[in-house]
């Protein structure tokens, strides 16, 4: 399972946000997309933990917290295929 969090500043970076996640367990990967053209961060990022109870821990109390000036938006990342369903599947159409 992974963690989406959103609405990050556009200067963090992989130790800050794994630091940030360690105080609810132990963290095992972090994932800052970039942008494939300019190379600047996105806006979000996954983390994955050790457990389901450190995920859930972590959610609980950083979903809306402050950080970096931010308000952040933490819940239960959705695999890809759910995300598609969700823009009505018009991946690539013409209107």
């Amino acid at each position: 399972m992974s963690i989406y969090v959103g609405n990050l500043s556009y200067e963090v970076n992989e130790e800050a946000l794994k630091g940030i996640f360690t105080e609810y367990g132990s963290v095992k990967r972090v994932q800052i997309p970039t942008d494939r053209e300019t190379g600047r961060v996105r806006g979000f990022a996954f983390v994955e933990m050790e457990s389901e109870a450190d995920e859930e821990k972590a959610i609980e109390a950083l979903e809306g917290a402050e950080w970096m000036e931010r308000t952040l938006k933490v819940n239960k990342a959705m695999p890809r295929e759910d995300r598609s369903s969700s823009r009505g599947g018009r991946r690539n159409s013409r209107f």
